[in-house]
């Protein structure tokens, strides 16, 4: 949101690498209570696009120069974790939610097309588009409204879902985004839909109140991307001192 006040100042992209803490009670293999976080926001002149494209491109950027200036220290962490570079477009890959629910249905996965994806739900799916595009990189767009924030743009074609996205990396998300809403009057609607108190959130609808362009923004985990990037068997390996629901020190 503080990122997202920055555009209204005129900043036309902002970016911030940091500390995040998310006090949930995950015991996965790929959830922690604390990482690092890339996160971006961006005016957009056209489409949200725009933002995926940034996105798509600083990952490949990212993982080509990791590949040609690491690659013995690639060779070592692979002689004990078997992986492949990921299989990257030179154009982001995007599919629809639409499409998502359809390649699911042909492949016999039963999923509410108004609900979330269950993380065996986002591998399967991650496989289909790795065989039918031949890719490990890909973006997941038009996600429901219901399982999205309340400043998430809706799609102006169909209501029920909207203008946002996932990064899936080898079939896992590694990226979450959308675009925002940008007009205060639609945003207060947002805000009391997801039955949430204006009071505190009032400074956020007031700096749009004096002219916001359209915008569009996105947060990655870069544990998650180094735990998937290597083909880890668990976040906790890519990072130095893990913290999660189990273990705060050392």
């Amino acid at each position: 949101l503080y990122k997202q006040a920055a555009i209204c100042g005129d900043m036309e992209r902002v970016f911030e690498v940091g500390p995040v803490f998310r006090a949930e009670k995950s015991h996965t293999r790929r959830h922690l209570c604390e990482f690092t976080g890339l996160d971006l926001e961006m005016e957009i002149k056209h489409h949200y696009n725009e933002c995926l494209e940034v996105v798509h491109h600083t990952l490949s950027h990212i993982f080509t120069g990791l590949e040609q200036r690491y690659s013995k220290e690639l060779e070592a962490v692979r002689s004990q974790y078997p992986s492949e570079a990921p299989r990257v477009s030179s154009e982001p890959c995007i599919i629809h939610w639409e499409e998502a629910m359809s390649m699911l249905a042909e492949a016999g996965v039963e999923q509410d097309p108004f609900d979330d994806l269950s993380t065996p739900t986002e591998r399967k799916l991650g496989e289909l588009v790795a065989d039918a595009m031949g890719v490990d990189l890909f973006i997941l767009d038009r996600f429901p409204s219901a399982v999205r924030p309340f400043y998430t743009m809706p799609c102006p074609d169909e209501p029920k879902l909207t203008n946002s996205y996932d990064v899936f990396l080898r079939g896992q998300e590694i990226c979450s985004g959308a675009q925002r809403v940008h007009m205060p009057e639609q945003l207060e609607e947002g805000i009391k839909a997801k039955g949430l108190p204006l009071e505190s959130l009032q400074w956020y609808v007031d700096a749009m109140k004096y002219g916001t362009p359209a915008h569009a923004g996105a947060g990655l985990g870069l544990d998650r991307v180094v735990f998937l990037y290597l083909g880890l068997d668990n976040v906790r390996k890519a990072v130095m001192f893990p913290r999660d629901p189990n273990r705060l020190h050392p």
